[in-house]
């Protein structure tokens, strides 16, 4: 059994993976969760994940088909000595905070285990579906696993913990608003009904998305920053009500050096991922202010001081900065 599940980061492939396209995927090992039971200290903290645990423990149990998987016994019994999953992993990021507890509760309790990967992605996808109500089973594979991957239609292949060139950098800036997954996958299943928004998005979007990891991967740095800019906008084509309003300026600007941008996880939220070949450019550009304003007493999302223009006068406002992480 591992001693830790680490979150993860979508590299590549969100809302493209429910057409089982290609996917990319890291472990981010600054967040994790771990197995504990209670100490005096912090009693807040272990209750809360103790009831989370009981109502998935339910949800297991009225499953016919997964409730005969686990030792759901063995899982009852640890939870009422107060067992539960000490968690550093932000809600509603984008960073697995579901997936690090299904990963968690199989390598614990089920009763034989297996080495496929793609059968272990479509229980996984069963057992998260719990909390998002649909779950394509990539996020607690990858907090299981801890390990780089792509994954495609024909398989799941491991890379490399240092596939990643040194003169690619990754960021996570935090849009400082929790995302609510379940009803930005239900729009994105709803747009997918229309048959003019289905046709473009598999010939348009899913081929940019599969570009970026390949040429990532390969180490194609000119090849990729190219195809990152034609994936930012498809974002905005595609994705739009995934993209917050206090980074869409991030989203639509043209740099005069190698920067992109793009959602984590299901968007609306949480954090969104940078790419650059330059640090020193990019800390200068996320270091503008953020402009958070308010009109007529009603607080409206936060929205970037670069470039943007206000008809509304505002009764009050505060600034504040982008909170920023280089992986």
């Amino acid at each position: 059994m591992r001693d830790r599940y680490y979150s993860k980061i979508i590299l590549f492939g969100e809302y493209s993976m429910i057409f089982d396209a290609t996917a990319l995927m890291i472990p981010l090992k600054r967040f994790s969760a771990q197995w504990q039971f209670p100490q005096s200290r912090n009693r807040t903290a272990s209750l809360t994940s103790n009831q989370s645990l009981k109502r998935f423990c339910q949800y297991l149990s009225e499953n016919e088909e997964l409730s005969k998987l686990f030792n759901l016994q063995a899982l009852r019994r640890d939870l009422n000595d107060g067992l539960f999953l000490a968690s550093n992993v932000p809600s509603g990021y984008g960073l697995g905070s579901s997936g690090t507890l299904v990963a968690a509760v199989y390598d614990r309790y089920a009763v034989q285990k297996t080495e496929d990967y793609l059968q272990l992605k479509t229980l996984f996808g069963k057992m998260e579906s719990h909390f998002h109500g649909s779950s394509s089973g990539i996020d607690p594979l990858q907090c299981y696993l801890g390990k780089p991957f792509k994954i495609t239609p024909k398989g799941v292949e491991l890379l490399p913990d240092d596939f990643l060139k040194k003169d690619i950098h990754i960021c996570l800036i935090d849009t400082k608003i929790k995302s609510n997954t379940k009803p930005l996958v239900n729009h994105f299943k709803a747009q997918r009904e229309n048959p003019e928004f289905l046709s473009r998005f598999q010939t348009e979007y899913l081929p940019c998305v599969k570009t970026c990891i390949d040429t990532m991967i390969e180490g194609d740095n000119e090849l990729f920053f190219k195809s990152l800019r034609q994936f930012t906008k498809g974002q905005l084509q595609f994705l739009r009500p995934m993209v917050t309003d206090n980074t869409l300026d991030l989203f639509t600007t043209d740099y005069d050096f190698n920067f992109g941008i793009k959602i984590s996880g299901s968007g609306g939220g949480g954090y969104v991922l940078g790419f650059t070949d330059d640090v020193t450019k990019a800390n200068e550009l996320l270091s503008l202010s953020c402009h958070f304003e308010t009109f007529d007493g009603i607080d409206t999302l936060p929205r970037s001081s670069v470039g943007m223009t206000c008809h509304q006068k505002a009764k009050k406002s505060m600034r504040g900065e982008f909170d920023i992480i280089w992986l």
